[in-house]
């Protein structure tokens, strides 16, 4: 966060969504926004500091960390988890001032943060990101997230190319309207969207906000709380309920109190393929075409895109078909010489026990493991429980804990049925040692090791800034408005201001607002109110604008 990048009127912006914002939601906000607030030292009248807010999260075992726009949902997920709210240090412009598409400032420090100061939300907070973290997230999942962020990005920089921004919210049009699988990753950003982003609390008939959606939404916060607005009690039931980030949402959940979202949660996770694993867990990994980490009872993690799995006699997955780059790992940490560079040409997994003792081969002692052969340098036929056999010579037996995970052979042959899984002109075979999938989840299982030739740090500063050349005389007058208020200058002294208002910058009402507050009640200027205030009430006539302005005013009177 570079404090110097926020102009004079990005803090105007700060200061009035504070400003019209506190009054709103002492009323029609859970207790627990207003009193963190206060808790977490968040200021009023400019942009916190990231370290600030940091700091005061330390009380409640919470942290801070800044952040660009929209980061990868795992990333976000992983920061929640470790219990670290990443915050956006960019702001909101003025035309967004109701609503941004963008994460910014004022919805992850104003929105988010406040609410941490209750321990039952904190607690479901942290709790969420550790089950999102490991679900399954589909291909199509990870094309939308690209378009959504560049979208959002360019619709907030005021030097945007309309042009360009036309072309990527077709992009998104036409991804968007693809029919795909719906995902646990999916399932889970709606349970995110209903809970933390729009979610209410209490009563159904007299509900009170406390999604961050909400509390940074000064157009949201209002319509959300119309009888047109559906209220729903939270239950399972929302993950089925999808939505659209560009319009107002048509129905809320209302949750009992902030435990029952943990217990919501917790319900939804045990479905989950990390949790349930099995043939269940490796079609939602197929179906995902993305990277998923397929974890076997001896402890042995497959990460890599799964593009088919083939079953035995009995109707069991005896074989995983990888795609390629391929990393092999055990406590999530990569096995030496098994990362992406060894297996790029993807892999072949087998899974079963063996016909002669009913067991998988991680759980034979040294005696049968030697009446069988496994051993270095020697030549095996291992026969498994459903048809599968294998035929080769022993190079290598690597072992965890005493028991065999991966055992590296050549000339090797692997036949189900009939049919070659594996022939010995293809190489040297790795055999995974493992009779059941026990779990399945999203990404790799060593995140560090898999994509360290993609994850190269850059050190290039994110942060924008919305000066530009059209506003930069603008962004003056702000400065020198505040000059003015702070030595308690005379109305009077205002009026040139508003004139190069009127004359230069007639499409900015927020400055004025400011100034209206300021000389308000000044008899001596008595036609010069008059002539500001009707100035104003023209914004109202756009629709997004009118209860923004209206709520700006009531707060002033």
């Amino acid at each position: 966060q570079d404090y110097s990048l926020y102009s004079h009127i990005d803090h105007a912006i700060w200061r009035y969504i504070m400003k019209i914002s506190l009054p709103f939601f002492m009323k029609y906000a859970h207790e627990s926004y207003i009193s963190g607030l206060e808790m977490i030292g968040m200021p009023l009248d400019q942009v916190p500091k990231v370290d600030e807010i940091d700091n005061n999260l330390d009380a409640y075992k919470w942290g801070a960390a800044t952040v660009k726009g929209f980061i990868p949902p795992t990333i976000f997920m992983e920061f929640l988890s470790r219990r670290v709210l990443p915050i956006a240090v960019d702001i909101r412009t003025l035309e967004h001032i109701a609503y941004t598409p963008a994460p910014d400032i004022i919805h992850e420090a104003a929105g988010h943060a406040p609410i941490i100061a209750n321990n039952d939300y904190a607690d479901y907070l942290c709790a969420y990101g550790e089950v999102s973290k490991k679900a399954i997230q589909s291909k199509q999942d990870s094309e939308l997230y690209k378009i959504i962020r560049k979208m959002s990005d360019m619709k907030e920089d005021p030097n945007t190319d309309k042009a360009e921004l036309k072309k990527i919210e077709i992009q998104l049009e036409e991804k968007s309207s693809e029919n795909r699988w719906t995902s646990e990753a999916n399932e889970l950003a709606r349970m995110n969207w209903w809970t933390i982003e729009y979610g209410l609390i209490g009563n159904l008939k007299n509900p009170k906000i406390y999604g961050a959606g909400l509390l940074s939404s000064v157009s949201e916060s209002l319509e959300c709380l119309d009888k047109k607005v559906k209220k729903i009690p939270l239950s399972i039931e929302c993950i089925r309920q999808d939505y659209n980030i560009t319009e107002p949402q048509p129905q809320l959940y209302v949750a009992d109190n902030f435990k029952d979202l943990k217990k919501i949660l917790d319900d939804y996770s045990k479905t989950m393929a990390f949790n349930t694993g099995g043939k269940e867990g490796i079609k939602k990994a197929i179906q995902s075409e993305n990277v998923t980490t397929a974890v076997y009872d001896s402890g042995l993690q497959i990460s890599g895109t799964i593009k088919n799995y083939i079953s035995d006699n009995n109707g069991e997955i005896t074989y995983l078909h990888y795609d390629k780059h391929v990393q092999l790992c055990y406590n999530d940490t990569e096995i030496p010489s098994h990362g992406i560079e060894y297996h790029s040409e993807g892999y072949g997994a087998v899974i079963g026990r063996l016909s002669d003792f009913g067991k998988p081969i991680h759980q034979l002692n040294k005696n049968q493991l030697s009446s069988l052969g496994i051993e270095n340098n020697s030549d095996v036929l291992l026969e498994f429980i459903g048809g599968l056999t294998i035929i080769g010579s022993i190079k290598k037996i690597l072992q965890y804990g005493e028991k065999p995970i991966i055992i590296t052979m050549e000339n090797t042959e692997v036949k189900i049925m009939g049919n070659h899984l594996f022939k010995p002109e293809w190489g040297t075979y790795d055999l995974a040692c493992g009779s059941e999938i026990i779990s399945v989840f999203g990404g790799p299982a060593d995140w560090n090791s898999y994509y360290k030739n993609s994850l190269k740090p850059k050190k290039e500063i994110y942060q924008s800034s919305n000066l530009t050349a059209e506003n930069i005389g603008l962004n003056k007058l702000y400065n020198e408005v505040q000059k003015l208020k702070k030595i308690n200058s005379p109305g009077e002294t205002y009026l040139p201001i508003l004139n190069e208002l009127y004359n230069n910058y007639p499409d900015d009402w927020l400055l004025c607002m400011e100034i209206y507050e300021i000389i308000i009640g000044n008899s001596a200027i008595e036609k010069e109110l008059d002539q500001l205030l009707n100035h104003i009430n023209r914004f109202k006539r756009d629709d997004k604008l009118k209860d923004t302005i209206q709520r700006g005013l009531q707060v002033i009177a």
